[in-house]
């Protein structure tokens, strides 16, 4: 090919594709003309074919409603407007049944009016046409319903899906002039009762006493009776109608849902009725074409109600505060109620409990944390227990014995509302109790048996209770007589023969069957029996009310006294001839001793001329022995005044440590003849007490003269002081040869010596002055030898210390 060709070649080729181009263009520019007028013609046909069907379903006898899919699920329960087709005559038909629908749309108004009404579905089931078509939105179920309007007039509705829509069509069989259908005919069935007197079904719903009320399928009030009108001060029917005036809000919603629902309702609450609150029992029922309703006046019984749950709480409240566990289970078995005891008791889980276990469960629970006594065979005994729902007659009462050694009384009884009542009580203490009051008992018993003294106890209604075995042989009863708890008049019947004295009877018998408390006393007295024996007897009132008697035989004590009673007076014979003795001697003595005493004086001075030397012991003698005699007359009579409560203490301040230094002082020549060494020894300040100088210087005097005898030559006495409080002691100590136990002990008795050297008086009438100054005196020996005589006295003699009579007669209160 050569350079020339190529633009030629390059040329022709272009115009060949230009002309496959332009050929293709041809051809589809062909193609879609013909298709426009195949789609044209398609149009034309289904137009067409449209408008057949328009026509077919315009010569319909009755409506089709038609929702597309966007319409079958609705956000809320207002109707979703449908697509309406049928004939004009049908819609202006139906349009008759909607006059109190609100909807301007059509096909809206038709349902309004229709789904209300009263209609049986091809089971002869009553129903309403809202329900079947919700049924229909919701799960695409297919219904037929013969449909009851007014005026005897029927409409039949026949539901069902075809792919994404729901189609319902309504049908007037009146105007397809059908005859009556097995609807109609069960309908005037249904109406044959009031057709045979419908104003007597109007007059006594216009006389009931509650109110009463019908509203259509749109809540409108339709119909009222005149307790309505009465309840919401209507005036008139009239009035009502045209203000729609209801009971309250919650009325009207109540039958609209009643309306919507296809199902009666009924509620309580208060509302205000002729200006009062009161408790109204609200009822509402589906009725073709809307709901009819009633109220109640139920506040007597809401009343009744609110105070039987009142005293329900009240009662579980006091149960809850019983000491003993408490649980209640329903007629279903579950646990209906439980204390806190209970609770506590069994140391169970609130949360088990409130879950309401039945029976069966609770004893389950208890045994897996071994609560329950030990059982051979749960099963049996669980199936047992179980058993008193069904056969329980009264009350049932056993005893658990607790693992844990509690032990429970365990009552079972019907409860009044159904079901079992039981009752748990923790007896562990009242068993201890028991056993130790048993214990008590007997051991009462057995002490009652053993006492010398008959002891008899007398309930209040006068028989015998509780009686000793000593009370049976004092009175010579028989036993199996005394065992069978015989009356008091029986008793004392046997008793009778031993002693006579029935007024004595008489009164021990109202003092145990008289309740007052003039006679519930304790009360003393004496027997003298036929058989020379005396009793004396006691009554005294227990705090059961019985009456406890002992006897005691005193016969011989009442000999022993009589003795005594001899003996003592036989004493204080001699006590009173040994007064009268001691004072007659003593002045028989003091008279011709005065008389020695001072013609010896006399020879002492010599004015009858000189004496010699054994004369002149002679007249010391004389003297010596005549000061002796003189101080022993003087400590008898101060002995003898002692005893007969006549001497009285001179008190006065006393420089007690210059006492004791002139009694040392006074006995030191004397102690100095035999060698003995007399000292004081006084310990810190004693001070000024108040006491009789005198006695104590006597008291001084005679325990020093006491040691003296007692003192060996070369031996030592100590006069030893000291202020302790509001006490000083006094003490002489000596170590000399001292005193046997035996004779200590009576050492301070009058006319008791020692040594059978002295009269015996010295210490008494120690004990007797310190006894005086409201002190006391002792004695000990001294380790080594000796012995020590100590004295307690009071810093201040009281006035009841220096008269123990006029004390003990101060002391009694007026």
């Amino acid at each position: 090919m050569t350079a020339d060709q190529v633009p030629l070649i390059m040329s022709a080729g272009a115009t060949a594709l230009g002309l496959a181009a332009l050929l293709w263009a041809l051809r589809v520019s062909d193609g879609a003309r013909g298709a426009a007028r195949k789609y044209k013609d398609r149009s034309s046909d289904l137009e067409t074919l449209l408008a057949e069907h328009r026509s077919i379903l315009g010569a319909h006898p009755g409506v089709i409603l038609v929702w597309q899919g966007d319409a079958l699920e609705p956000d809320s329960e207002e109707m979703t407007p449908p697509e309406l087709y049928g004939s004009p005559v049908a819609l202006a038909g139906l349009l008759s049944f909607t006059d109190d629908a609100i909807s301007p749309d059509p096909a809206v108004r038709i349902i309004e009016g229709l789904a209300d009404l009263e209609a049986r579905d091809s089971s002869g089931q009553d129903t309403t046409l809202r329900i079947r078509m919700r049924e229909l939105r919701d799960t695409g179920q297919a219904f037929s319903l013969t449909i009851i309007g007014p005026s005897g007039r029927f409409l039949e509705a026949d539901g069902r899906t075809a792919g994404a829509r729901a189609v319902v069509w309504v049908t007037d069989t009146t105007i397809k002039g059908l005859e009556e259908s097995s609807a109609r005919g069960k309908l005037e069935e249904a109406r044959q009762v009031i057709a045979r007197d419908p104003t007597a079904f109007l007059d006594m719903l216009g006389k009931a006493p509650f109110p009463a009320w019908r509203v259509s399928g749109m809540g409108k009030l339709q119909w009222v009776n005149p307790s309505y009108i009465e309840a919401v001060d209507g005036v008139n029917l009239d009035r009502v109608l045209d203000r729609q005036l209801m009971l309250d809000q919650a009325s009207a919603d109540q039958a609209r849902k009643t309306i919507s629902d296809g199902a009666d309702i009924d509620e309580t609450r208060h509302m205000i009725i002729n200006g009062e609150r009161r408790a109204m029992r609200v009822l509402t029922f589906p009725l073709s074409g809307g709901a009819g309703a009633m109220a109640f006046d139920v506040t007597a019984q809401e009343n009744a109600r609110e105070e039987l749950n009142r005293h329900v709480r009240a009662h579980d409240e006091t149960l809850n505060h019983v000491a003993d566990a408490v649980a209640i289970f329903g007629a279903d078995r579950k646990l209906t109620f439980y204390n806190k005891a209970f609770r506590d008791m069994w140391d169970l889980d609130e949360s088990f409990l409130l879950d309401r276990p039945n029976h069966g469960q609770l004893l389950d629970r208890l045994r897996e944390r071994r609560k329950l006594p030990a059982r051979t065979n749960y099963a049996e005994w669980r199936a047992e227990e179980l058993s008193y729902y069904l056969d329980i007659d009264g009350v049932k009462e056993d005893t658990w014995s607790l693992p844990d050694d509690r032990t429970l009384s365990v009552t079972r009884q019907r409860h009044p509302m159904g079901g079992l009542l039981l009752l748990f009580k923790d007896i562990t203490g009242e068993l201890d109790l028991k056993t130790k009051f048993n214990a008590i008992v007997k051991t009462q018993a057995s002490t009652l048996d053993n006492l010398h003294e008959a002891v008899v106890v007398f309930g209040g209604d006068g028989r015998l209770k509780l009686f000793n075995k000593a009370f049976e042989h004092l009175w010579s009863l028989d036993h199996d007589t005394l065992k069978d708890h015989p009356d008091y008049s029986a008793v004392i019947e046997d008793c009778v023969p031993l002693f006579h004295d029935l007024d004595v009877w008489d009164a021990i018998k109202r003092h145990i069957t008289d309740p007052s408390a003039r006679a519930r006393q304790s009360t003393t007295g004496e027997m003298r029996r036929s058989d020379g024996s005396i009793l004396t007897y006691l009554t005294h009132p227990l705090p059961d009310g019985n009456t406890l008697i002992a006897f005691a035989d005193v016969t011989a004590t009442r000999r022993v006294e009589s003795a005594l009673r001899d003996r003592a007076e036989a004493f204080e014979a001699a006590d009173r001839l040994k007064t009268e003795f001691v004072r007659n001697v003593s002045y028989q003595l003091r008279s011709p001793l005065t008389v020695i005493f001072g013609y010896a004086e006399l020879l002492e001075t010599k004015r009858n001329g000189d004496l010699t030397e054994r004369q002149s012991d002679y007249v010391s003698a004389i003297l010596s022995a005549s000061d002796h005699l003189s101080k022993l007359i003087e400590n008898i009579l101060d002995l003898a005044m002692i005893e007969a409560g006549r001497m009285d203490l001179d008190v006065k301040d006393v420089d007690l440590a210059h006492v004791i230094d002139e009694s040392v002082e006074m006995v030191v020549s004397k102690a100095e003849d035999t060698q003995i060494n007399v000292r004081a020894d006084i310990m810190g300040d004693l001070g000024v007490i108040r006491a009789d100088e005198r006695r104590i210087k006597q008291i001084l005097f005679n325990l020093i003269s006491n040691s003296l005898r007692f003192t060996e030559s070369g031996g030592e006495i100590v006069v030893a002081s000291q202020r302790v409080g509001d006490m000083v002691t006094l003490s002489v100590r000596d170590n000399g040869r001292g005193l046997e136990a035996d004779k200590r002990a009576t050492s301070f008795d009058s006319f008791v010596s020692g040594d059978q050297r002295g009269a015996g008086l010295g210490l008494a009438l120690v004990k007797h002055f310190v006894d005086l100054h409201g002190g006391t005196v002792g004695m000990k020996p001294v380790d080594g030898g000796g012995l020590e005589v100590t004295c307690w006295l009071p810093v201040k003699v009281t006035k009841s210390a220096q008269n123990q009579e006029l004390l003990l007669t101060e002391s009694v209160p007026a």
